[in-house]
């Protein structure tokens, strides 16, 4: 297993993200060692979505006003269908995504979440999958979209749904342990 020890990675999340996509990357991380701060919105804690009904709230650890691209060394973002549509109107949100773009450092997106790709507008050339919903969204994106459970493209980790977590936190954590790469790029 990759040792993650001194990488920190934020999860970027608001109210209404599928539960098992922040807690189970969340929980793979930190077995590897990495720190883990989910980042939000505001203050206190985000109301997470599972089954069709509110489930459990999650301690916020930063605001983006609080925080930086510069504080981590990977990006998360769970999907669910109400947090990614609520967090790509956020344009700090989107400047944070595109930071880590910029920097060439991995990023994490499943589900419902690369819809904040195609916001962030990295998404040209990449391959890329996502929920089977948002399919035309990614591709007139710019993406190269595939039906995989998991797709990695240059530090880039995309999947599909919930079935596909243990592929997703599998390369997840490959990618943060191997840090920057360089085609990685906004």
């Amino acid at each position: 297993m990759e040792n993650l020890n001194r990488k920190t990675v934020a999860i970027l999340a608001t109210n209404g993200f599928e539960e098992s996509e922040l807690k189970e990357p969340m929980n793979a991380l930190k077995e590897a060692g990495a720190d883990v701060h989910i980042v939000s919105e505001k203050s206190g804690t985000i109301k997470a979505w599972n089954d069709g009904s509110w489930s459990k709230d999650y301690d916020v650890d930063k605001t983006l006003s609080e925080v930086s691209e510069s504080d981590y060394n990977a990006l998360v973002l769970p999907g669910g269908v109400m947090n990614p549509d609520t967090l790509r109107q956020n344009s700090d949100a989107i400047d944070f995504i595109k930071s880590f773009f910029k920097n060439h450092k991995p990023v994490g997106a499943i589900c419902h979440a690369p819809w904040l790709l195609a916001e962030a507008d990295v998404l040209k050339d990449r391959k890329v999958t996502s929920y089977a919903s948002i399919k035309k969204d990614i591709i007139n994106a710019g993406a190269n979209w595939e039906d995989s459970e998991v797709v990695v493209d240059q530090g880039l980790v995309t999947s599909r749904n919930p079935n596909d977590l243990p592929a997703f936190n599998s390369k997840l954590v490959e990618e943060v342990y191997e840090g920057k790469h360089e085609m990685q790029t906004a």
